[in-house]
């Protein structure tokens, strides 16, 4: 299962902005934003403006690692969305939301997407009462997700619950005490409270 490997805060640095990757420090005076709010390498502080493409690029490389995918398989879920009736970029967006470990991170059982993909890869996640091990399940309405009631995590879990970090979506319903989730619908553009610009990026692959 290839996954970036390098370190998580030049990726915020690089955007310009907290993506929240590493969970808890994040919302710390440790953050990598709150101490050098500029791009990392030697060059960092004196980089020039950016072109139309490079806007471009940057908005699909912030949707990227957001959503801790690579490119090959941002293009496949592009070019899903773009068979899809509706607006692309909101189409694209809506199928990331969808991924199981983002459903898992939006519950609050995981206090960032890396927490949560490694949750679902180790077993610690059921759908409709079956191990799913697999990070990139797309959910489907109705489907309910679940802390396997062997899992370990257990306690991780109410600790990342009781943080408070963030409300539940609308399109998704929690039970706290069964640590448990249901999907009430597909989540619309408002819902997706995500900073990404996504015409940008379907721009980016339409030429």
């Amino acid at each position: 299962m290839a996954r970036y490997r390098d370190a998580k805060c030049r990726l915020c640095r690089r955007e310009g902005m907290k993506l929240f990757l590493k969970g808890a420090r994040c919302f710390t005076d440790k953050c990598a934003i709150e101490r050098r709010n500029y791009p990392p390498g030697q060059h960092g502080l004196n980089r020039g403006k950016l072109t139309a493409f490079g806007v471009q690029l940057r908005e699909k490389q912030k949707a990227k690692r957001i959503y801790g995918v690579l490119e090959m398989q941002f293009r496949r879920y592009f070019h899903s969305a773009e068979r899809e009736k509706g607006i692309t970029g909101e189409n694209l967006l809506r199928q990331l939301e969808r991924r199981l470990d983002n459903v898992v991170h939006r519950l609050g059982f995981a206090a960032s997407r890396r927490e949560s993909r490694q949750m679902v890869a180790h077993g610690h996640l059921q759908v409709n009462g079956r191990k799913v091990s697999v990070p990139s399940y797309l959910v489907k309405v109705n489907d309910i997700v679940q802390l396997r009631s062997t899992s370990k995590m257990q306690a991780r879990v109410d600790e990342n619950m009781n943080a408070g970090r963030g409300a539940v979506p609308q399109w998704l319903e929690l039970d706290a005490n069964e640590r448990r989730g249901i999907i009430r619908s597909f989540p619309l553009r408002e819902d997706i409270q995500v900073q990404v610009t996504e015409q940008l990026i379907v721009e980016l692959y339409s030429k």
